[in-house]
């Protein structure tokens, strides 16, 4: 049994709390209470949903479990953890979009409204997404990928100004991703003297889906142990 009692999971761009499949049956299995919502668009739909909607949901979600209580998050949702981290004993970063002054290395891009990746979505397209992992695994993504807010990609990528978390916290990241290069998060674990989980997942989302992703979950779990209870 690990010293933490719950654990929000915040999902990515695009995604939901499926995502977290794995990883929760990891969690549950350790006596970890898991919340993995999905982050939802405000009744105006997603062309009215900005980043700070997403974040009060998170902060809320966060609130409502006991403690002690790890934030973890994906990509854009490593991005909400780090805002929400000052309520939380730990924090989990799996390949993390960057706050500032780190945004600056990504690769500028440019978000439409409505980013249309349901509306756009091919299995190819997951395959490729997702090399690391099965067929089936790769079809339940595929039927489950989802549009998400331009404006609330535009406000990540713009760089948000991010204090350290007085918390401990975790890297994990992988080996290839071509949406967060590693070198980013990784500069961000020195500057901010935190630990790294380096996984050998081949894609940005791997660590969640791939054939390694329970072995990661369960690696997360044994910091936890060590961490929280030394804490």
């Amino acid at each position: 049994m690990t010293a933490v009692k719950a654990a929000l999971l915040v999902h990515g761009a695009g995604g939901g709390g499926w995502e977290w499949n794995v990883w929760r049956g990891v969690f549950e299995a350790a006596g970890i209470v898991v919340s993995a919502p999905d982050l939802q668009p405000v009744a105006a739909g997603l062309v009215a949903t900005g980043f700070d909607d997403y974040l009060q949901q998170a902060r809320e979600a966060l609130l409502a479990l006991p403690r002690p209580r790890v934030v973890i998050g994906a990509s854009l949702g490593g991005l909400l953890a780090l805002h929400v981290a000052v309520a939380a004993d730990a924090v989990v970063l799996v390949n993390p979009l960057p706050p500032a002054p780190w945004h600056a290395a990504l690769a500028p891009r440019t978000w439409p409204d409505v980013v249309p990746w349901r509306r756009h979505a091919r299995l190819d397209g997951t395959r490729r997404a997702l090399p690391d992992t099965d067929e089936a695994t790769a079809l339940f993504a595929f039927r489950r990928w989802r549009d998400e807010s331009g404006a609330v990609l535009r406000h990540a990528y713009a760089g948000d100004g991010v204090a350290r978390p007085a918390c401990p916290a975790l890297f994990v990241l992988s080996q290839v991703d071509d949406d967060v290069p590693p070198a980013i998060p990784s500069a961000m674990a020195t500057a901010w003297s935190s630990e790294v989980l380096q996984t050998v997942s081949p894609s940005h989302v791997g660590p969640l889906l791939d054939r390694h992703a329970s072995g990661v979950a369960g690696q997360t779990v044994e910091w936890l142990n060590r961490t929280v209870q030394a804490g």
